[in-house]
């Protein structure tokens, strides 16, 4: 599918046309040194670098045996999730996020694993052989695709569409610029492309091991507060929420069209509080904002009385590559 002239190319059942115009994820380890299960998407402020810290500080009962229950209100690419499904007998799965089009993803793993599998397959059987321009002409007719079916979603049933849309969504995920999501105020995605030679689009083995694991998990869309109604003794509840920028240009990037400021971070606090008042075990992660303010304490007063860790991050997600290095994180824990 070389050389010049017009490509008419088919997603399936939807002729596309074309003019002349690795994402390596890093595994989730085991407590065994196995590498298994790993996020099937690549998320901005996800936890793989930080798993082996967290787990340092995961509460003893998880570690006993004496959890039953695990909850994330802020799964993104559910990095924790796995790692404590695979390394800890825990019977009950909760997880949620605001974001619909990364509920529709889970959900849909969860459902129709092998419909998904067909379709990244043809995707990247198709795509691989594109000349790096048609490539970039496929993306961007792709991601035109995606943002006018937005509206026309259902997110609450369990279609076919999901099938193809999450598809797509993994697409992007493993051939756009730096593996963001990012949308604008009008909630449409716009992440550029990326240059990747020989991205895996379809991982099929890793996918369906993703969808076993689901299989255990209720999946919710919605506001975090919703996973209220499963929070008690015997619960432990991992919170990974926007992180409070540290600068005034460190809001570079958006998963959906809501804004998390400093009202919404003193709420989610408040929040906390009433499930520490329940006898669940809580974790929270957050930006540290002494890594460029030594006196900026906001986040201390917030959850002042509760235990404040700080573990040590690399920034990824940089246009800068100098802006890459080491930074401290919070870890705010209720035992």
């Amino acid at each position: 599918m070389k050389g010049g002239g017009e490509i008419h190319f088919f997603w399936k059942d939807a002729a596309i046309t074309l003019g002349d115009e690795d994402n390596k994820m890093t595994q989730v380890q085991t407590r065994k040194g196995g590498s298994r299960v790993r996020p099937f998407l690549k998320w901005a402020g996800g936890k793989r670098q930080l798993l082996s810290q967290i787990d340092s500080y995961l509460p003893r009962a998880l570690k006993h045996g004496t959890v039953q229950r695990y909850v994330e209100p802020f799964v993104g690419s559910g990095a924790v999730f796995f790692h404590i499904v695979q390394n800890y007998p825990v019977e009950e799965l909760f997880i949620a996020d605001i974001n619909p089009e990364l509920i529709l993803a889970y959900r849909t793993i969860q459902q129709d694993i092998e419909g998904l599998i067909n379709e990244l397959a043809f995707i990247e059987d198709n795509y691989l052989p594109l000349s790096e321009t048609q490539r970039k002409a496929f993306y961007y007719r792709q991601r035109a695709i995606y943002n006018e079916g937005r509206l026309a979603i259902d997110y609450g049933t369990f279609q076919d569409t999901w099938v193809k849309r999450t598809a797509q969504l993994i697409f992007f995920n493993r051939t756009c610029y730096n593996g963001l999501f990012r949308v604008n105020s009008r909630g449409e995605y716009n992440v550029p492309f990326g240059r990747y030679k020989n991205p895996t689009i379809c991982d099929g083995s890793n996918l369906r091991a993703v969808s076993d694991i689901l299989q255990r998990a209720e999946i919710h869309y919605g506001h975090y507060s919703d996973c209220a109604r499963v929070v008690g003794e015997g619960t432990l509840v991992y919170f990974d929420p926007p992180y409070r920028p540290i600068s005034a240009t460190a809001n570079f990037t958006a998963y959906s069209p809501h804004n998390f400021d400093d009202d919404e971070q003193l709420a989610l606090a408040e929040f906390y509080r009433g499930l520490d008042n329940q006898g669940a075990c809580l974790i929270l992660s957050n930006s540290d904002p002494r890594n460029t303010n030594p006196d900026d304490d906001f986040l201390e007063e917030a959850y002042a009385g509760f235990r404040i860790e700080r573990v040590q991050a690399r920034r990824r997600i940089n246009r800068s590559v100098e802006k890459r290095g080491p930074i401290n994180e919070l870890l705010i824990l209720n035992y």
